[in-house]
């Protein structure tokens, strides 16, 4: 199936010893589930049959998700997980079963996947290094001289939307016993599926793009086939497992997924167009920017004509007080902390996404007081640009 129809359809009407099939996956509630004999709850229990136990190891309507992103992310296997960052971290977790607990992670990346990194994995003898995976020469010389168990990179960075070759990544990071990991939020499969390039293990927040509407907390796991057994492992000793009705919420989301992400793709191609010739406006980041520095990598790996429905924007002379200002003079524009809702949301990273991040840090990372950051809706791009073109009124 093309992708617009494995959305609609992966994952549900699996037919089972009825008669009838609900035409979307029900949400099983129940944490134990029974069988006519012991006997076959033991099979079960021992994998030697199919079926379910325990929630904690797996669940019905989890299960039609996970094969659901499967499918759109052409993966062995998935899990999902009660929030983005769990699933980040039960990923690194993965990766690192087996080999050098030694992470080469991407800059300037999301601010709580750098406070994992730096304040929970390092203190738990994980020995963290930060390279710039966009220098592939450099990038190439860290792998050989430290060796890594794991390398680490946003498809699309957050919140500067530096592009990363993945391909290339993964070639060199296998080539030399490493896992590739993928933070692909940003992306959703419509823009690149990593493993398709190399990867061995992506991650999503669902609470985004995929499921869509601001009212699920929730992560996916997909891995290869080499990392899956030891995924579900740990799954069933850690539990950090998504909720069923969060599951079927998310699956409901996703059915729409390519409709909304080509509206919100288009969408912010027309604002990043518009505020780069605004008078208040010093610089927008973009994926369709031609000079952008990754824009080989963009025009290679990236669906053509679809760049991605986040942009960055750099206000004129702005400081904090001004940022909050501007803010706060939208009208329609959500000033929330979140991206892929069907409403337009703007960060100011500063307060929100990178507030632990220290001041030195995010000036290293090029995240400086006068950025916001815009993920567009599927409103009607005019509107938009009226709620925006208000705000910045008094720049």
């Amino acid at each position: 199936m093309k992708f617009e129809s494995e959305v609609v359809h992966a994952g549900d009407r699996k037919r089972r010893d009825t008669a009838w099939v609900p035409s979307t996956t029900p949400i099983h509630l129940g944490t134990t589930y029974l069988y006519q004999s012991a006997a076959q709850l033991d099979r079960v229990f021992g994998h030697e049959e199919e079926g379910f136990s325990y929630s904690r190891y797996a669940n019905p309507t989890n299960q039609a998700l996970e094969e659901l992103t499967t499918a759109i992310e052409h993966g062995f296997g998935s899990l999902a997980t009660a929030s983005g960052m769990a699933a980040l971290q039960i990923a690194f977790q993965t990766a690192l079963l087996d080999r050098p607990r030694s992470i080469l992670a991407a800059p300037s990346i999301y601010g709580a996947s750098v406070m994992l990194l730096d304040q929970i994995l390092s203190p738990f003898g994980i020995d963290v290094t930060f390279v710039d995976v966009y220098d592939i020469e450099k990038l190439e010389r860290a792998i050989a001289e430290k060796k890594p168990g794991c390398v680490f990179t946003e498809s699309i960075s957050n919140p500067l939307l530096r592009v990363a070759q993945i391909d290339r990544i993964a070639k060199f990071a296998n080539s030399n016993g490493a896992a590739l990991v993928v933070d692909s939020t940003f992306a959703t499969p419509m823009l690149l599926r990593p493993l398709d390039l190399g990867a061995n293990i992506v991650v999503h927040s669902v609470t985004k793009y995929l499921a869509g509407h601001g009212d699920v907390l929730g992560g996916i796991v997909i891995t290869d086939k080499q990392h899956y057994e030891g995924l579900r492992m740990l799954s069933r000793i850690v539990g950090p497992v998504l909720g069923p009705f969060e599951s079927y919420l998310t699956m409901r989301g996703i059915k729409t997924l390519a409709l909304r992400f080509e509206r919100q793709c288009q969408n912010a191609k027309i604002l990043a167009d518009w505020l780069a010739e605004h008078p208040c406006v010093d610089r927008v980041y973009h994926c369709s920017d031609p000079k952008h520095p990754d824009a080989e990598a963009i025009n290679r790996l990236f669906t053509p004509g679809l760049f991605g429905a986040i942009l960055s924007v750099e206000i004129k002379d702005a400081n904090k007080d001004s940022i909050m200002a501007f803010m706060d003079r939208l009208k329609m524009i959500v000033p929330g902390t979140s991206l892929g809702d069907v409403h337009t949301l703007l960060l100011y990273p500063v307060m929100s996404s990178h507030r632990n991040v220290s001041p030195k840090m995010r000036e290293r990372m090029g995240i400086r007081e006068n950025l916001v950051r815009i993920a567009a809706g599927i409103e009607n791009p005019d509107d938009i640009i009226a709620d925006l073109d208000n705000a910045l009124r008094l720049c």
